[in-house]
């Protein structure tokens, strides 16, 4: 008589590689690049540029460069992540070569290929050199300490714009705030993983929320104080938002209690009214949020949050064209914090729209690998990465928009910004990673050998 042994998984059902889909998808986003970079070139100057053959063979390298590493390391991949993270790079590359025609003594563009060079270096590493998500929990109390190292360094910085989030050596500035995010999202995913039948069990219920023990929940809770307040210092509210929305998002997935939803959008929004009324950064922000035409009425022409809107307005449905805006009016800004209102103008509600779209598809199939996963760190850590880029969406996007205050945050790939556009191919190669081990087929069970007992008959 033969049986399985009791912990081993039942054989999962083989899925398709998908590197042939991935590999044609790929050719499809360097093509939408190269053609975007030529519709400027041909609007603004009225011919090809002449680097274009050179941009589109530079972009095709790094994206079969990154698909040879998934093909080879991770042949089980979710197949729409690197094409997705290409295009969005590429269209980024774009529209800050367009801004750079308006601004030829600022060029951002030339720098901004070399930052995504590397980060798509680093997205070959980590596909490659990780084999196994889960080492990454090893290191989770290593993660908090460096992360809480990274947001208090700026602090002995000179602030830029009323906020402290650079560290500038010489000529070479970053954000350490970037790579806090995903060192933060780490323990997150390492604690509640090995609490999480502790936070949702245990404890005192208040009204309809089962509250863990302080022993279970105070770690983390102190954990995330420390970060917001040290973010609060800095002015940087944006990427204070962005911490306080991963750490209720991750604890809701961990104990499946809705009412740490309302727990912290009640505290968000207390959290809000507070900092917004005694800090004067934000508070400004906030007075121009809820009036954004008031200096056109005093006569002092439109501050930076109106000529978004207005560019917005001008790009109707399908957008003046690209090369065809005047976006570059919004000011210093509006190769970071505002170039979805160039897109939103050059490429109109439908280019928008698009645009969103392909944001969501990467954060649902993020999401979508969490599902697949097992394990409970691999899951809730798919579940972080994918929330950082829909957060840091939803906050940038409302911001320029007009629909929350402006939080000074990079768009994902899109958005001039080193810092930015290396921590967020590494998240999309941790992605990788995790929906590889999701897709993977389990190994088939190994038999033994078991004595049945006496006088039983075996069938």
């Amino acid at each position: 008589m033969t049986a399985t042994t009791a912990d081993a998984p039942p054989p999962g059902v083989r899925l398709p590689k998908r590197r042939g889909v991935e590999l044609c998808l790929l050719v499809g986003a360097v093509l939408i690049s190269v053609y975007g970079y030529v519709d400027v070139g041909l609007t603004r100057e009225g011919q090809v540029p002449a680097d274009a053959v050179r941009y589109g063979a530079g972009l095709g390298a790094l994206a079969l460069a990154a698909h040879l590493a998934v093909r080879l390391c991770a042949p089980y991949a979710d197949p729409l992540l690197l094409p997705i993270a290409v295009l969005l790079n590429g269209l980024g590359l774009v529209l800050i070569y367009r801004l750079d025609l308006e601004t030829p003594l600022d060029r951002a563009a030339p720098a901004q290929l070399i930052w995504s060079t590397l980060g798509v270096a680093l997205f070959i590493a980590c596909v490659v050199l990780l084999r196994d998500h889960r080492i990454l929990q090893r290191y989770a109390y290593l993660s908090v300490a460096a992360a809480l190292v990274l947001m208090i360094a700026p602090i002995l910085f000179p602030a830029v714009n009323g906020a402290r989030i650079w560290i500038r050596l010489g000529g070479l500035s970053f954000q350490p705030g970037e790579f806090a995010k995903m060192l933060l999202a780490v323990f997150f995913a390492a604690y509640l993983a090995a609490n999480r039948e502790a936070l949702a069990c245990t404890g005192r219920r208040f009204w309809k929320l089962q509250l863990p023990t302080g022993r279970v929940l105070g770690p983390i809770v102190a954990i995330w104080l420390i970060s917001v307040a040290v973010l609060v210092l800095e002015r940087d509210l944006g990427t204070s938002l962005l911490f306080f929305g991963l750490f209720v998002i991750m604890l809701y997935v961990a104990t499946g209690r809705t009412g740490w939803i309302a727990v912290g959008l009640l505290l968000a929004a207390s959290g809000a009214f507070v900092v917004g009324s005694l800090e004067p950064h934000v508070h400004e922000r906030v007075e121009d949020w809820l009036h954004p035409f008031a200096s056109i009425e005093a006569g002092q022409g439109p501050e930076q949050l109106a000529q978004s809107l207005f560019a917005f307005a001008e790009g109707e449905m399908l957008g003046t064209g690209l090369g065809a805006g005047h976006s570059v009016l919004i000011g210093f800004a509006t190769k970071s914090d505002f170039i979805l209102a160039t897109a939103g103008e050059e490429l109109g509600l439908v280019g928008l729209t698009a645009i969103f779209l392909l944001y969501a598809l990467l954060v649902a199939r993020g999401y979508r690998a969490g599902l697949l996963l097992r394990d409970p760190f691999g899951r809730l850590l798919a579940v972080g990465f994918a929330s950082i880029l829909a957060l840091q969406v939803f906050v940038i996007a409302g911001g320029v928009m007009g629909l929350i205050p402006l939080t000074g945050m990079a768009m994902p790939f899109l958005a001039q910004g080193g810092s930015s556009v290396v921590t967020n191919w590494i998240i999309v190669a941790l992605l990788v990673r995790v929906s590889d081990s999701a897709r993977r087929p389990e190994p088939e069970p190994v038999a033994i050998g078991i004595v049945a007992p006496v006088g039983e008959r075996v069938r």
